[in-house]
């Protein structure tokens, strides 16, 4: 026969074993599995940038801060930032529906790589709040994704991909990226 000591340890393990348990089923059963084939929004924008080259104040939405000379080919070390528009087609003239705020840099001495940190700023009818992407942009691959790692207002806590396919490319003056986002976590 267990003594009461026993009897007490005993009770007090199936106690606590119980509670975990509970506790594990709850947070596993809140948990939701995203469907990756099935975005709960998709959006796609074109994201034009003009960097600035000392005689286009007036149209250019990005500058370099530190351009390091000597460091090889691929513009390694270059510090960019941007407020670059987003519209809704190719055309730069467009009503633009967000603002690319944020920078890139480059960072790879070996070939053109690009790492982006930015948010899309809405502010229209159609949507509010923000968006923040980041993640490496290794320029010469066809596709490239960055990730989208939250928002705030229309895309609060959001999270999903964004694919960059470069659409038009003007040596250092200007390029046009097509971005196709699919956010699969919306709250």
């Amino acid at each position: 026969m267990a003594s009461p000591i026993e009897k007490q340890l005993f009770k007090s393990l199936f106690s606590f074993f119980l509670l975990v348990l509970l506790f594990s089923d709850t947070v596993f059963g809140s948990r939701r599995t995203l469907d990756q084939k099935k975005p709960c929004k998709h959006f796609s924008f074109y994201f034009h940038d003009i960097l600035y080259d000392g005689d286009n104040v007036a149209n250019a939405t990005s500058a370099a801060i530190v351009s390091p000379p000597g460091l090889g080919n691929f513009k390694f070390g270059k510090f960019v930032i941007f407020d670059d528009p987003i519209t809704m087609d190719k055309n730069y003239l467009s009503e633009p529906v967000a603002r690319a705020q944020g920078f890139y840099f480059y960072d790879m001495k070996m070939d053109f790589n690009a790492w982006f940190c930015y948010t899309l700023v809405f502010n229209s009818t159609q949507h509010k709040g923000t968006l923040n992407i980041m993640g490496a942009d290794l320029m010469m691959e066809p596709t490239r994704d960055l990730s989208v790692v939250g928002g705030t207002g229309d895309f609060f806590m959001a999270r999903g991909i964004a694919t960059f396919v470069t659409d038009l490319f003007q040596g250092a003056k200007y390029f046009r990226v097509k971005m196709d986002i699919k956010l699969y976590e919306c709250y």
